[in-house]
């Protein structure tokens, strides 16, 4: 048989050099006369020795012969049309039979995608890019594509094909992208990207938009499909569509999913929800221990954060990360939900318990920078793709890790539709962006010389900025109700503004002020708090300038920082004072709460993320008063609009006295969006206690005591005002009306005005 191809084709193939292998590989038209169609199909099949096309419906086998190199097969066959034929492979004394990839020609990536993809506006392009189960001419199997604009070759690589790059080379089409459907590929396969750059250099990358990847220390994608899952959490997404989530209750419980709670853990005395353990001396990992499964955090987390009373849970990131030890801040596959804790559709679980048990999920997201790992998006096709090329601005010298290149379409779009994934598919509540200053300025954490300015000559980054503002514009455009969450630590203004009025569109932003300057109050000798009253009140000034969060967040508890009860002065009575004390002023304070795990029990030890919260604390007392303590103040929190339906307005705060830093004493009043109801706080930030302490009120009346953060069910002193106090017509603090307190140690006071009581008794002429 005489060659339908040229010799330098086929060395193109075999040496894996050719762009677009359909150009060579499967069917094509050679001649055409009196009605007659000839075609050449070709293979190139490095491992076999024998090869045959073979035509099911018509019980055809036609052999292929070796053309210009051993394992390049070709034969000729006189038909109409070439479809849904076979090979049939000798390999040594094994056969296979399999559908020749190379004869599905036409791309489910079409020329729309990737002019959206290239002006940065695709927002569904996970649903293009990766690896996608599908059928082709009634064949299964798995369409890839990736964007490798600089490869000279992009090949798959699997088990299917014994991890061998030259049996799936891949087409390259417009703007980079590079694809190839595989017949037989199913789900649950691994697979990788093979890419040689054009000095011949070979990399093994995992997929930026795969949608599992294998569990550490593997580093393979797996080809998943994500549309499968059954959701029963309609009623909680409508409900979400039309809700204004800043007026509305939202305490964050914080948690690491890996080290909350292990499989085959040992606590002494008690387990975390009370009920008894074996008896040992210390809290240890058994050997076998490992993590919980998404679905078992479903059935031990969701309950216990239930009957805490938050309103949400956060989840320190679940995007796939090598390392264990970074908490899942350096993130490799963005589109994968880490397989430490089970499957795609095992989180989809975990997150449709949480809505059909009223919680909210928010995820941590990191697209400030990633991490250098070889099988990750650093080099990605042998160049600076996904990152900057020149490190002062490609690379976060403290962290070890790179930076996205914001001003690039392709790479803004790949993180501005991963933000629109997590609610699409799974169905999250919101996203909680990590490290913004570090993404909004050129110079961060950075010398002199080590950065460069922007187009203006200023140290901001437009580029981030532009990025972050799209994201959130889309994000609330599509996802109605849901929340997008800053951490932010400097004065950027209008952070969370909306973008139509030049914010960048969040509408929440960590107080990181506030954090500072209570968490260094609390530190203090009570003694010494007189003359540190600015650190209590001066969040006030700005509390309204954003649309603030209060988070005491892991980052609190770490690296030498010590837990929360280490931070405050004092004996252990006080300790526990001083922890109730700050968790009933920061649920008074305006703005919307987040506390890290741990934190509402009182765990002594820093947070240590390869092992276990101390669950065996609450055995102790004190340890169990102080759950109760925040379970109560939760559901305080929920059950008052006042506190949280004017969070973000001024009209919502009006201090009753902030200046008596003699007695480092602060009282405010806390009004719903109405105006009708309101409390009435009084703080006591030192241990003395003051008898016939008066504070003006807005109104006369019956105020009853609904919080008292000194009562003995909290393991307080039980100094009070016996349920409430009633108000009298004595001037004070500018008010026609004032109440005589007692204020207790370290105390908070929360009264409300009852109306029932105060109608009650004027009917009687009491009042």
């Amino acid at each position: 048989m005489i060659p339908t191809i040229a010799q330098d084709q086929v060395d193109r193939i075999v040496h894996n050099h050719h762009h677009n292998p359909f150009e060579v590989l499967g069917p094509h038209l050679v001649l055409q006369q009196d009605g007659e169609t000839t075609w050449a199909i070709r293979a190139y099949l490095p491992s076999a020795s024998a090869a045959w096309a073979i035509f099911p419906e018509e019980r055809l086998e036609v052999p292929m012969v070796s053309v210009h190199h051993p394992h390049f097969f070709e034969c000729i066959i006189t038909r109409h049309e070439i479809a849904n034929y076979q090979l049939r492979i000798q390999e040594g004394e094994h056969e296979r039979v399999l559908y020749d990839p190379y004869a599905f020609r036409s791309p489910l990536v079409t020329d729309f995608d990737i002019h959206l993809f290239c002006e940065g506006n695709h927002h569904r392009i996970y649903e293009k890019l990766g690896a996608h189960l599908t059928e082709i001419e009634g064949v299964s199997g798995v369409y890839f594509a990736v964007w490798a604009p600089n490869a000279r070759n992009v090949s798959v690589l699997g088990d299917f094909n014994y991890w061998d790059g030259r049996k799936h080379q891949m087409r390259k089409m417009d703007g980079g992208v590079w694809d190839l459907f595989i017949p037989g590929v199913k789900a649950g396969d691994p697979y990788k990207f093979e890419i040689k750059n054009w000095e011949g250099h070979i990399y093994e990358k995992s997929d930026p938009y795969g949608f599992q990847q294998e569990v550490r220390p593997k580093t393979a994608s797996i080809v998943a499909n994500l549309d499968h899952y059954q959701w029963s959490d309609n009623d909680w997404m409508d409900k979400r569509r039309h809700t204004a989530p800043l007026e509305q209750p939202v305490s964050v419980y914080e948690v690491h999913l890996g080290s909350w709670l292990h499989e085959n853990f040992a606590f002494p005395g008690t387990h975390y929800d009370g009920t008894p353990a074996e008896s040992v001396s210390v809290a240890e990992l058994k050997p076998g221990t490992r993590f919980l499964t998404y679905k078992e955090l479903a059935d031990r987390l969701i309950p216990y954060v239930k009957e805490m009373g938050f309103t949400h849970v956060e989840l320190l990131p679940v995007a796939e990360h090598p390392f264990d030890g970074s908490w899942g801040y350096q993130v490799i596959g963005y589109y994968a939900v880490t397989s430490r804790y089970g499957t795609p559709q095992d989180f989809m679980y975990f997150v449709d318990q949480c809505h059909q048990n009223g919680i909210g999920v928010i995820v941590d997201w990191v697209p400030g920078h990633f991490p250098k790992d070889g099988h990750g998006l650093a080099g990605f096709d042998g160049t600076c793709l996904y990152e900057h090329a020149d490190p002062r601005k490609g690379e976060h010298k403290e962290w070890g890790t790179l930076i996205f290149n914001y001003g690039r379409n392709e790479v803004r779009n790949f993180l501005v539709a991963n933000a629109l994934f997590w609610f699409d598919k799974y169905h999250i509540d919101g996203i909680r962006v990590d490290a913004v200053a570090s993404m909004l300025y050129l110079d961060y954490c950075r010398k002199d010389g080590e950065w460069l300015p922007n187009q203006y000559g200023g140290r901001e980054n437009i580029e981030a900025a532009d990025f972050l503002r799209q994201t959130n514009h889309l994000l609330f455009s599509y996802y109605p109700g849901v929340l997008s969450i800053a951490e932010e630590s400097t004065a950027w203004p209008m952070v969370s503004w909306p973008t139509y009025v030049g914010g960048l569109g969040f509408n929440l932003k960590w107080n990181m002020g506030w954090m500072h300057d209570i968490l260094d109050y609390f530190s203090m000798d009570p003694w010494f708090r007189q003359f540190h009253q600015n650190n209590v009140t001066f969040s006030i000034w700005y509390a309204f300038s954003e649309n603030f969060m209060l988070a005491l967040s892991h980052d609190e508890i770490v690296h030498g920082k010590s837990n929360m009860l280490g931070k405050v002065p004092g004996d252990e009575w006080q300790k526990f004072a001083n922890l109730r004390c700050l968790y009933a002023y920061m649920f008074t304070h305006p703005g919307k709460k987040t506390l890290f795990m741990s934190m509402e029990f009182g765990q002594w030890s820093e947070w240590n993320v390869w092992g276990d919260l101390e669950w065996h604390l609450l055995q102790y007392e004190p340890h169990q008063k102080l759950k109760q303590f925040v379970t109560d103040l939760n559901q305080l929190y929920r059950n008052e609009p006042c506190l949280y339906t004017q969070d973000c307005r001024q009209e919502g705060f009006e201090w009753i006295d902030c200046s008596d830093n003699n007695h480092s004493v602060v009282s405010f009043v806390r009004w719903d969006k109405d105006y009708k109801d309101f409390v009435v706080v009084v703080c006591n930030f030192t241990p003395q206690p003051h008898s016939h302490y008066r504070v003006g009120v807005p109104k006369l009346g019956f105020y009853r005591e609904v919080l008292n953060s000194d009562s003995r069910k909290y393991g307080g002193s039980n100094m009070g005002n016996l349920g409430g106090k009633w108000a009298e017509e004595w001037w004070f603090h500018d008010r026609p009306y004032s109440i005589d307190l007692c204020l207790p140690p370290l105390g908070v006071l929360v009264l409300k005005l009852d109306h029932a009581a105060t109608a009650a008794a004027s009917a009687e002429g009491d009042f």
